[in-house]
């Protein structure tokens, strides 16, 4: 059982995974999020942690909107995914004395964070609730983008 953080941003996915955590050995690399780079993400960590894929436990903070469709992808790829409350890892890292910030530290205190915590695993929603919410969204731009005209007027 491999246990991956990934730091997520808009641009970038910066990935490590811890090999042995007594002993602070972990092994990391950063990929573009972008949807044509996930199967390459996915090669690298079953190569490198010599795992199978439904093996792997990957732990993402939630990130607006970035994190999503590597969630989904992932999930669909047979990995268990643990999507975490960003204010939960924040003040786990303040509980270990982590003052400073970067990507590299980020996504080993998300991976410390699962590792420590044993959140549960996250379960995507159904397609219909996807639909739904997209929708909704959409409606809600709509209406913004109408009243926004009603004052110009």
């Amino acid at each position: 059982m491999a246990h991956i953080g990934i730091d997520v941003s808009k641009q970038k996915l910066d990935c490590l995974w811890v090999r042995d955590l007594d002993k602070g050995k972990v092994k990391t690399k950063v990929f573009s999020n972008r949807h044509q780079d996930y199967p390459g993400l996915l090669d690298w960590l079953v190569r490198q942690t010599g795992e199978a894929a439904d093996e792997l436990h990957v732990y993402l903070e939630a990130t607006s909107i970035y994190h999503e469709p590597l969630a989904y992808w992932l999930h669909k790829a047979g990995v268990t995914v643990y999507v975490l409350n960003p204010a939960q890892v924040r003040h786990h890292a303040k509980g270990m004395g982590v003052r400073s910030k970067t990507d590299r530290k980020d996504s080993m205190i998300v991976a410390r964070y699962g590792i420590e915590r044993k959140p549960r695993p996250w379960q995507p929603e159904p397609p219909e609730v996807r639909e739904l919410k997209r929708l909704i969204n959409r409606l809600e731009t709509v209406e913004d983008d109408l009243q926004r005209e009603r004052n110009r007027l």
